[in-house]
């Protein structure tokens, strides 16, 4: 381990329980909070060098983080909103990624791929800082069930859209005899690997009591999940949705022990607490050292208008699609989507990911921390308000735990 420092790990997770105490008691945000430390953490004479890379999100931080989401998720209240929620995720994300590369690249004069790219990663609401804003807040049940479970499917939808552009922008073909095959199995292989690696998890799992190989047993199935369906060019975010969800219903039948039940859904409570505290802590970090000049350009400030013009032609007339079904959305419901649509993490991840032979890699690179600083600072500091003014709150947020990954 010679070398290997772990001080400033040490030294996030402290800052990361000093503005969960602080968040609590003065009822702001935690992610709000925990952005805030970051760009303070930067500004220090001898602020630590932690890199936010795509590698580090994909591998390490995303995988637990959708697992425990979707560990939470119950499937019959999952199952019962999957008309809207994958229309607004399949359709939704067409609309919104449609939007913001028109205007990308008639307006600030990006490439047609450069701003397919970046209207398709900044189109997709982050679950990371969805799901830890919702359940900050205590957001009544079908508001927040229709919300994440939004956010995690069409996260998988744009990872998804993202990689088929990226092969595109590195010469691939183009015909739909190849995209659409590539877009199927990203979506399906994501699927089956996810219950593949799940049901073999559970099987084990069935076999034993002891809560300890239980936990650990579905951390391989977190990892597994994910990073077998990226290697056989599937979602990982769909294998890792699909697996939780997965060990999280069928686990609850008996093939998790029943001791064992409450060991497993702590310490993924805890694990998801970790892994968020430093993906937000880095996006802070990283984002204070982007150059000022840049984050004040032009392309910047148009993305976070047509960002917020292609989430609300996303959701309105989608909506209005259901509004004689037992589908409806009230109008509550859609400024909350709206407005609640985070980005964060998954933003960052897919535009360092950009090819190099994308001529406006740079500038989609800030692009996407400028749009995402705005999300978790302006629209995650006002949501606490939107919840109260439109009485969809279990309890106020000066109330709420300020940890995001409450067990429900």
């Amino acid at each position: 381990m010679t070398g290997v420092s772990l001080a400033p790990i040490g030294i996030l997770l402290l800052v990361a329980c000093l503005i969960a105490i602080l968040s609590r008691r003065l009822g702001l945000p935690y992610i709000v909070g925990l952005v805030v430390a970051g760009f303070g953490i930067a500004l220090l004479p001898s602020s630590p060098e932690l890199p936010l890379s795509r590698a580090l999100i994909f591998n390490v931080l995303l995988p637990p983080l959708v697992f425990e989401a979707a560990l939470q998720l119950e499937w019959r209240r999952f199952r019962d909103e999957l008309p809207v929620t994958l229309t607004l995720a399949f359709a939704g994300i067409g609309i919104a990624a449609s939007v913001v590369a028109a205007g990308m690249h008639w307006l600030i004069g990006w490439s047609w791929i450069g701003a397919a790219l970046f209207g398709v990663l900044i189109a997709a609401t982050d679950p990371v800082s969805v799901i830890a804003a919702f359940r900050e807040m205590r957001a009544e049940p079908r508001v927040a069930m229709v919300v994440e479970s939004e956010s995690l499917l069409n996260d998988g939808v744009a990872a998804v859209g993202f990689a088929v552009l990226s092969a595109i922008a590195v010469g691939a073909s183009q015909s739909a005899g190849s995209v659409v095959p590539a877009f199927v199995w990203s979506l399906g292989g994501g699927v089956v690997i996810g219950l593949a690696v799940s049901g073999a998890a559970l099987l084990l799992a069935g076999r034993t009591s002891d809560h300890l190989v239980e936990i650990t047993l579905t951390t391989i199935a977190a990892y597994a999940s994910f990073l077998i369906a990226e290697q056989f060019h599937a979602s990982g975010i769909i294998g890792a949705l699909t697996a939780g969800l997965m060990i999280g219903n069928v686990g609850r039948t008996g093939a998790i022990s029943e001791d064992g039940r409450d060991h497993v859904f702590s310490v993924w409570e805890y694990f998801a607490f970790v892994a968020n505290s430093v993906v937000f802590i880095l996006i802070g970090l990283n984002a204070a050292n982007q150059p000022l000049r840049v984050l004040g350009s032009t392309a910047a400030i148009v993305a976070i208008v047509l960002v917020l013009a292609g989430r609300g032609l996303s959701i309105y007339p989608l909506a209005a699609l259901f509004s004689r079904s037992r589908w409806r959305l009230p109008a509550s419901y859609q400024h909350t989507l709206f407005w609640g649509g985070l980005r964060g993490a998954l933003a960052l991840a897919l535009a360092l990911a950009v090819p190099p032979t994308v001529t406006e890699r740079n500038a989609i690179i800030v692009s996407a921390f400028v749009v995402v600083a705005f999300s978790i600072l302006v629209q995650g500091l006002t949501m606490p308000w939107l919840i109260k003014h439109y009485r969809l709150g279990g309890q106020a947020p000066d109330e709420a735990v300020a940890a995001p990954a409450a067990h429900p």
